[in-house]
């Protein structure tokens, strides 16, 4: 089968689109034929020698996720049928004709979703819902997403919408905020070297209250500055650090308003766990990308052989929404 592959840690030049040995399924796993993948920051991260594919996952293959046709079911499985249309996330492999999982990891494909639109769902829903759901948010709640116009971002300002609460958000351009108004966003904040606007920005849109919940998909001095934007007891959900690993932090602003700071990922978690969100995220979310109410944000599709484009693109920092890649027959 054909597959991207990353030949020595490096720059998008690295990357190249060779033949592999094809996949077979294992006791209760299927064999997925990709018809397209997805782009991620993990992978970015894997390509530069940065970040190392889990255990059981392919070390020189990125990809965290797909959408394609059930080809094979190994030994045991029997929920899917040969044909059927499903989507999922991996801890890597993704970025190839064909991929192995559990069938317990997979979800249905809703029918107006054409292969494109599927594979821009699974990493962001699934994460911004999970997210969600850890937090706590109940209907009613101010919910503050830092980088509202990436791919999480936007699913997690379509689920709040959608799920009751309102939307805020930051992004360090004022375009991709006014662009995420049409998906949901109340109001945004751009924000760039100086975060200190963040406390009036809470103040002004929340009656003074502050945010219930934060998801940060950023990290670094985005932290700090977030806690005095935060309501009592607060909830900040922490899923990303491209802006850094560190952060100092105000403790006792931190204890007085009895925050929780919470960090989350998915793709290094355990098999059963991944199941369980794709089960709770087919249960809650399903419905709503089926009938319209949220819906996912491609904003380029490249081809399988335009890898390197696809990744100097998702670097530029220039995207809104999902970079998509078509996997050829």
């Amino acid at each position: 089968m054909k597959a991207a592959v990353i030949s020595r840690p490096g720059g998008p030049e690295v990357l190249e689109v060779r033949e592999v040995p094809q996949p077979s399924p294992g006791p209760n796993e299927v064999l997925v034929r990709v018809r397209a993948s997805a782009l991620n920051r993990a992978d970015l991260l894997q390509r530069e020698g940065k970040y190392p594919a889990p255990p059981g996952a392919p070390a020189d293959i990125p990809g965290l996720e797909f959408a394609g046709e059930v080809a094979a079911r190994g030994e045991g499985s029997a929920r899917w049928t040969v044909g059927q249309r499903v989507f999922g996330i991996v801890g890597g492999g993704a970025h190839a004709q064909f991929i192995t999982t559990h069938e317990d990891a997979l979800a249905e494909v809703p029918e107006k979703l054409d292969w494109t639109e599927a594979a821009a769902v699974p990493e962001v829903f699934i994460t911004a819902h999970d997210a969600l759901r850890q937090a706590g948010m109940q209907g009613g709640e101010t919910v503050l997403v830092h980088s509202a116009g990436s791919g999480v971002g936007l699913a997690a300002v379509q689920l709040v919408r959608a799920l009751g609460s309102v939307p805020f958000g930051t992004s360090r351009t004022a375009d991709k905020l006014e662009k995420a108004r049409a998906y949901g966003l109340e109001a945004g904040l751009p924000v760039r070297e100086d975060l200190s606007a963040l406390k009036t920005f809470a103040v002004e849109h929340t009656g003074g209250r502050g945010f219930d919940v934060c998801l940060d998909l950023v990290g670094g001095p985005y932290v700090a500055a977030t806690i005095p934007a935060m309501a009592l007891q607060g909830r900040i959900m922490l899923i990303g650090t491209v802006a850094g690993g560190r952060a100092e932090l105000p403790l006792g602003l931190t204890l007085g308003r009895r925050l929780t700071l919470k960090g989350t990922v998915l793709r290094a978690r355990p098999l059963a766990e991944k199941i369980e969100v794709t089960r709770t995220f087919a249960k809650e979310v399903l419905p709503l990308l089926a009938d319209g109410r949220v819906r996912p944000v491609v904003n380029r599709v490249f081809k399988l052989a335009e890898i390197a484009a696809a990744h100097r693109y998702l670097e530029s920092n220039e995207s809104f929404g999902k970079v998509v890649l078509l996997i050829p027959d």
